[in-house]
């Protein structure tokens, strides 16, 4: 019963609650209590239980009066809970204001009359730069939160920039750890298996330390040394012969190398060609998908390529193929055809045609119209050839069995031409790992004279006046400089011919200058593609545009010449005392090899249409002997 004497005492001395004070005064609140009746009921309503109450109950409360004069003094307590509360209502009413004082500004008007004024243009740039104001009234400038933000950011880049340097500095450190073994260490590696692990930290280490030779070489060594050990681990790791691992660490950086080799020793993915001639390559690869083949398009840069993750059929058996909706061709035998751009109606000459896939894309280029010669030398090949034309209904197709080299006289004034020449094969070995062994010097050089002879015989093929044509594309499978840039180099020295764009977005500039070989500057509008960097075969394609029919003289060949070693022979270049003897001698030489491989392109009956007299070449022979006379004198001494 205290309890209730003491709430109703607190009671009475209470104010208007919190939302009569958040809505109103509290003397209009205190007006309007008094004037309403259902207050008044509560009133009496608790004065009548009051009245009601039992005697024993009164004086249970009489007993504890003293009880109730301990606990009223709790009472100012919890009015202080409650001005608490109100000050809080109060700051909860401040922000109220504040947000009413924003939503004022972007309706256009603020608060503040101090400044009052319309929201213009500037305001609005204020508040996108951050001006906003503060709980205080005043401005808070943006610049200054941007400006703590980019203290931040300038400290976070500083530490990042402190732990990358700490890292280099860390990884230097177990770089500059490596120390190349003595000679009796690798002595007893030949008589020792040495684990691939090992090998690779060994190559990684020695590849580090070559990054940045100066500051990191042990004391003593040099580049040499650690050049030849890292070849020597790679061709032990890899496979790989000396000499082609030797041609192929020139081409390109050794973390570089190390990719190329690697993606060497994976299988490309398998790509498939639409027949546009039948089919297109959405409905193909619906109809393919519904056979449980999952495939994607190549890319952008082809609309007829597919290429094929995984299938539950064998994709050289299903209908389509059989039907002849799509060849199985590797991606970087599309560059080639795309780069040769065959339109309808032309006379077009595929010179190494076997086994039919990219002749087949030609004609589907040429809408089967026009004329196409699919000629290979091998007859064995040309069957498969001549099946793959019909499975895939190319009808404006002849194909003949011919030695490339004889076309120039067998067929001629083609508006385009095609050379995909035979070639070493380094760009896939990946399909045929025996090259990593079988390739030597001596092959490749062979290999490459005979592409050099193929080319100037696709090029007299082609007819320089026509309308539409005049095109040469020369293309390989090999990563070889001899076979590619070299060969380029060589027609344009010998021909009248110049490189053109190829119109394909994507493939690595060729090289100008490598080593010892210097090339035509326009030798960098051909195009290299690499495994690891296309996920294609390796793969090289140049584009020429003739520009006359005629043969270059052996002087214009030696102008255009002047510094190449191989053209001259054994002859060294830029001796001054015998300076005119080694011109005329170096122009004999390239008359010789000129008639040389004019000979070997006419046929039985015909004369070249320059010979060289036998009187003319006797007396730069017996120069030759006395130059080689003098100069085994000289080593004798």
């Amino acid at each position: 019963m205290g309890r209730a004497k003491d709430r109703s005492l607190i009671g009475k001395e209470k104010g208007p609650g919190k939302k009569a004070k958040r809505q109103q005064d509290p003397e209009h609140l205190k007006n309007d209590t008094e004037n309403k009746e259902p207050n008044k009921k509560r009133r009496k309503t608790k004065e009548g239980k009051a009245k009601k109450k039992p005697k024993l109950v009164e004086e249970e409360e009489a007993a504890k009066e003293e009880e109730v004069v301990e606990e009223l003094p709790a009472a100012p307590v919890e009015e202080e809970k409650e001005e608490e509360e109100v000050e809080g209502d109060q700051n909860l009413d401040e922000l109220e204001e504040l947000q009413q004082s924003l939503l004022d500004k972007a309706t256009g008007f603020t608060d503040n009359k101090s400044w009052l004024k319309e929201a213009g243009d500037d305001d609005d740039e204020d508040d996108d730069m951050g001006i906003v104001d503060d709980d205080f009234g005043g401005e808070a400038s943006g610049d200054d939160e941007f400006g703590d933000d980019d203290d931040d950011e300038a400290v976070d880049q500083e530490e990042e920039d402190k732990k990358d340097e700490q890292e280099r500095q860390e990884a230097a450190k177990k770089v500059h750890l490596f120390t190349l073994p003595t000679e009796e260490e690798l002595a007893e590696e030949q008589n020792q298996i040495m684990a691939p692990t090992e090998r690779m930290e060994r190559i990684r280490g020695i590849i580090g330390v070559l990054a940045d030779f100066k500051t990191l070489r042990e004391e003593g060594r040099k580049r040499k040394e650690y050049r030849s050990l890292l070849l020597s681990d790679l061709c032990l790791y890899y496979d790989y012969n000396e000499f082609l691992m030797s041609h192929l660490v020139e081409l390109m950086p050794f973390g570089e190398l190390l990719d190329l080799l690697d993606a060497q020793e994976t299988k490309r993915p398998v790509t498939i060609r639409a027949n546009s001639l039948k089919t297109r390559r959405r409905d193909l690869a619906q109809a393919l998908i519904t056979r449980g083949v999952n495939l994607d398009p190549i890319g952008k840069w082809s609309k007829v390529g597919l290429v094929v993750y995984n299938t539950a059929v064998p994709l050289g058996a299903t209908p389509e193929y059989l039907a002849g909706h799509y060849m199985l061709q590797g991606a970087s035998s599309f560059v080639p055809v795309m780069a040769l751009d065959a339109k309808p109606g032309e006379r077009v000459l595929d010179m190494c045609a076997a086994p039919g896939g990219k002749s087949a894309y030609i004609a589907a280029l040429m809408k089967n119209t026009g004329m196409l010669v699919s000629n290979d030398a091998s007859k064995e090949r040309t069957k498969a050839l001549s099946a793959n034309l019909h499975r895939l209904g190319v009808h404006n197709a002849v194909v003949c069995n011919y030695d490339g080299l004889a076309f120039p006289k067998v067929m001629g004034s083609f508006d385009r031409v095609l050379l995909d020449a035979p070639c070493s094969g380094t760009g896939v070995v990946s399909k045929d790992a025996s090259v990593k062994q079988s390739k030597d010097e001596d092959e490749i050089l062979k290999i490459a004279e005979a592409q050099k002879r193929l080319l100037l015989a696709a090029i007299d093929s082609c007819d320089h006046t026509s309308k539409t044509g005049g095109v040469i594309v020369y293309s390989t499978c090999s990563v070889m400089i001899q076979e590619n840039e070299w060969v380029v180099d060589y027609a344009l020295k010998r021909r009248n011919v110049k490189l053109v764009p190829l119109g394909v977005d994507i493939g690595k500039d060729g090289f100008t200058r490598i080593n010892k070989y210097r090339f035509d500057p326009s030798v960098s509008l051909t195009k290299r593609y690499y495994p690891h960097t296309h996920n294609m075969d390796g793969f090289f394609v140049a584009r020429f545009q003739k520009l006359s029919n005629t043969i270059k003289t052996p002087k214009e060949v030696f102008r255009s010449d002047g510094e190449s070693e191989e053209d001259m022979g054994e002859e060294e270049v830029g001796e001054e005392a015998a300076g005119d003897t080694e011109m005329e001698a170096a122009a004999a030489d390239q008359d010789v090899e000129a008639a040389a491989a004019d000979e070997d392109m006419e046929t039985v009956g015909e004369e070249p249409e320059k010979p060289i007299e036998e009187e003319e070449v006797k007396p730069v022979k017996e120069k030759k002997e006395k130059k080689k006379k003098k100069k085994e004198k000289k080593v004798q001494k």
